[in-house]
């Protein structure tokens, strides 16, 4: 459940015009999750403009189902990338658009395996209500999966750090960045705050880009991989990449039920963050954010080899 909006994205042939790619974490993530292999529904609303046309062709070519999609005639959020060496930063149109004109979703938590929420409809209104009370009946009704992509941007408001928190305390699975953590949790190092919501009966996983991931189980335990090494081009998608991974894999490895992603030995977290990371490492090799499935001798080989996450 979340945001669908457009990235316009520098041209690699020309810095001066910007191509429409569709875009927003939520819709990245069901959009992955089907691509994947993996039956998903997206949550959110689309407007009536070319640009909503455009983002609802890309998750029904996915295979990403629409029935709990709203739609309005107001147009599409557009979010303009600005990439850099550190990274991709981002202006945003968000105010006065469909995007964000999403209905509550919390008669139908129960029906799914997991529920994943998070982005900038989480913080955004009039979404970000009607994200909070879909994510307390996930957390209650299945299993409820946050990523908090914090996005800094002065449209926010003041309460973003304080609904995206609330948000990963409702989480037992969490996938933050190192961004993620210094923003909503200064003053504490990103490893110690993650321990602290891992022991909270939930599984944390936390990624820096080029210098991996680790994992936070309940028991204390942590186990981190290096970054998968490959050739960069773009990293717009890669975390969604990740998001998506991580989802896909545990529910192939049926641990949305009874609290099995919890409860994960440390080799089985080891082929989760292997796998994440070389489906995240697909998209950083390509242009564009979809993501594909590893041959499975390739993860075999980067599981013995310890490789990680690039996203």
């Amino acid at each position: 459940m979340g945001e669908a909006l457009i990235d316009l994205v520098p041209s690699a042939d020309d810095a001066g015009t910007h191509r429409a790619q569709p875009g927003g974490a939520p819709a990245n993530v069901a959009a992955g999750l089907a691509r994947l292999g993996t039956s998903s529904w997206f949550a959110g609303a689309l407007g009536g403009d070319g640009f909503a046309r455009l983002i609802e062709e890309r998750l029904v070519a996915a295979g990403t189902r629409l029935d709990l999609c709203g739609r309005s005639e107001l147009p599409t959020a557009l979010a303009v990338a600005d990439p850099g060496p550190d990274g991709t930063g981002y202006h945003f149109h968000l105010h006065d658009t469909a995007t964000f004109r999403m209905p509550e979703r919390t008669a139908d938590a129960a029906r799914f395996g997991a529920v994943y929420a998070g982005g900038l409809a989480a913080v955004v209104p009039p979404a970000a209500d009607a994200v909070a009370a879909t994510a307390r009946a996930g957390a209650r009704h299945s299993v409820l999966v946050v990523d908090p992509n914090v996005r800094e941007d002065r449209t926010l408001g003041g309460a973003t750090g304080r609904r995206l928190r609330e948000l990963c305390e409702l989480a037992q699975v969490l996938k933050v960045s190192d961004e993620d953590v210094t923003a909503l949790w200064p003053g504490t190092a990103p490893e110690e705050t993650c321990a602290r919501l891992a022991s909270k009966d939930r599984l944390v996983v936390l990624t820096r880009g080029s210098a991996g991931s680790t994992a936070f189980t309940r028991d204390g335990g942590s186990l981190s991989v290096p970054a998968v090494r490959v050739e960069v081009v773009n990293t717009i998608g890669a975390g969604d990449a990740f998001m998506a991974a991580v989802i896909h894999w545990l529910g192939e490895a049926g641990a949305f039920r009874d609290g099995g992603a919890v409860r994960l030995s440390p080799g089985r977290v080891a082929d989760l963050l292997a796998f994440a990371s070389q489906v995240a490492a697909t998209v950083v090799a390509q242009s564009g954010t979809e993501p594909s499935r590893p041959e499975p001798g390739r993860i075999a080989t980067r599981v013995g080899a310890g490789a990680g996450s690039p996203g």
